[in-house]
């Protein structure tokens, strides 16, 4: 079992800064990659970020060259910095860890997500 804690969420102007945590606990040693997703009002949830346990990332189109994913593992904390904020990234934003089960099947963690709203 895994455990993740968001928080970092909150209230800013378009053109602002926030940075998200994540902390995990639990069975740990046993995450493969991490990441960030966001749903926004009415809309899916989509990816937004993801690190994998050898720090290679990917981002989604519409925040590449704006956020930062990075993970501090002897903290067992996940971050994500945000810039140059939109009011599109407004969302709440999850936190997600997947676990390999064996070659083919995975399980995925979340957390209770936190909410991030950029006001225009």
């Amino acid at each position: 079992q895994v455990q993740l804690v968001e928080s970092g969420g909150g209230l800013v102007e378009a053109g602002g800064s926030l940075r998200l945590s994540c902390a995990a606990s639990g069975s740990i040693s046993s995450i493969n990659a991490m990441g960030w997703y966001r749903q926004p009002p009415g809309k899916q949830r989509e990816l937004v970020a993801k690190i994998t346990s050898d720090s290679s990332t990917n981002y989604g189109d519409s925040v590449k060259d704006r956020f930062t994913i990075s993970r501090d593992n002897a903290k067992n904390t996940m971050y994500l910095q945000m810039n140059s904020l939109k009011p599109d990234d407004t969302g709440v934003y999850y936190c997600n860890a997947e676990v390999p089960l064996d070659r083919v099947r995975r399980v995925a963690y979340w957390g209770q997500g936190t909410q991030v709203t950029v006001s225009s």
